[in-house]
C-alpha cells in the first residue's frame, strides 16, 4: 500500500511501537548498544497525499544516520538519565503526523498557510515546514535539556542546509528554512508562533500523550501529579470540528488526566495564534481505572 493510500485518521498513526522506543536502563538491565538502537530503527511516514516534495524529503531523512543518531542521543539523554518522557524518533514521527494531519483539516476549512499569505507558496510547501519542523523540533536534547530548543536551531539549520537543495531553489531554500526554524524554536515555554504552522508544530507537541510516551515516568516510579495524570490517557483523536475546524478528542481512563489538558495542552494553546481554530474535549470512561493504590511523601 503506498502512502497515499493510506489512511490518515490520525488515531491510528498515534498507535506507533513505543515499545521499542528507548527505554530507561536499570541496575541488572542488558544495557543497548548502539548497533541495537539503529536496528530498532523507526521509519518516518505520514500519507503524502500526492505532495512530491515532502515524499523527496522524507527519503532523504530515512536514509541519513546521522539525523537517526541525533534522535537517538535525544532520547538517551531524555529518557535514561533524566527519566522524561520520550523526545526521540517515535515521539517526532508521532508529532509530524499530528501535525500535518491538523494543517489539512484547516485546509479543508478554508484556512491558508502562512507562507501561502506571506510568501505566495504552496499547501505543499507549508506540509513540508511542518514535517522538518516537527522531526527537527528536539534534536537539540541530544546536547542538553536546558534550552534544547535553541540547540535544536543550531543541528536543524545543518540538517536543513543538506536536504532542502534537494527540492528547493536558493532563494526559495533560505525561507523554507526561516520558516522551519522559527516553528521550532516556537515549541518552546512562551514560545510566540508567528505563523500558522509554528502553532500547528506548538500543539501537535503538545498532543503528543497517548498510551506510551506518557507513561515513562510513571512506569519508571515517579509519582507526582504530571506523571500519575500523565498515566491517565488513553488515546487522542483529531477530528472536524462542529464549531471550529479542529476538534481534539482526548480519551482518559481517570479524571486525573484532566490536570494533562489543563496544565498542557491549554497552555501549549494559548498564544498558538490557533485558538479560534481548534477546540478540545475530554471523555473519562464510565468506570475509572485505579492508578494508585498508596502515596507517601
Amino acid at each position: 500500500m503506498s502512502d497515499d493510500e493510506k489512511t490518515e485518521d490520525t488515531r491510528s498513526e498515534l498507535r506507533l511501537p513505543h515499545s521499542v522506543m528507548e527505554a530507561p536502563s536499570g541496575p541488572g538491565e542488558p544495557r543497548r548498544g548502539l548497533d541495537e538502537r539503529f536496528e530498532s530503527r523507526i521509519e518516518m511516514s505520514v500519507p503524502v497525499r500526492h505532495n512530491p516534495k515532502l515524499r523527496r524529503l522524507l527519503e532523504l531523512v530515512n536514509a541519513d544516520d546521522d539525523l537517526y543518531g541525533l534522535w537517538i542521543a535525544a532520547n538517551v539523554n531524555a529518557v535514561d538519565r533524566l527519566h522524561m518522557t520520550d523526545h526521540g524518533p517515535v515521539h517526532v514521527k508521532i508529532v509530524m503526523n499530528i501535525g500535518i494531519r491538523m494543517l489539512r483539516l484547516l485546509a479543508d476549512a478554508g484556512v491558508e498557510p502562512s507562507i501561502a499569505v506571506n510568501y505566495g507558496m504552496e499547501a505543499q510547501d507549508a506540509e513540508v515546514v511542518v514535517a522538518l519542523a516537527a522531526l527537527l523540533h528536539d534534536v537539540g536534547m541530544s546536547i542538553h535539556r536546558e534550552d534544547h530548543e535553541a540547540f535544536s536551531l543550531i543541528l536543524a539549520d545543518r540538517k536543513l542546509r543538506e536536504m532542502l537543495p534537494e527540492v528547493y531553489v536558493p532563494r526559495e531554500q533560505t525561507i523554507m528554512r526561516s520558516e522551519i526554524l522559527h516553528a521550532i524554536i516556537s515549541h518552546r515555554t512562551g514560545g510566540k508562533p508567528l505563523t500558522l504552522e509554528a502553532g500547528v508544530v506548538r500543539i501537535a507537541d503538545a498532543l503528543d500523550m497517548a498510551k506510551g510516551r506518557s507513561r515513562i515516568p510513571f512506569a519508571a516510579g515517579s509519582l507526582s501529579i504530571h506523571s500519575v495524570s500523565a498515566a491517565a490517557v488513553d488515546s487522542v483523536s483529531l477530528t472536524p470540528g462542529e464549531q471550529k475546524p479542529i476538534c481534539v478528542t482526548v480519551e482518559l481512563s481517570n479524571s486525573a488526566g484532566l490536570f494533562q489538558l489543563d496544565r498542557f495542552v491549554r497552555h501549549k494553546l494559548e498564544g498558538s495564534a490557533l485558538e479560534e481554530f481548534v477546540e478540545v474535549q475530554a471523555r473519562v470512561g464510565e468506570e475509572e481505572r485505579r492508578l494508585l493504590r498508596d502515596f507517601r511523601i
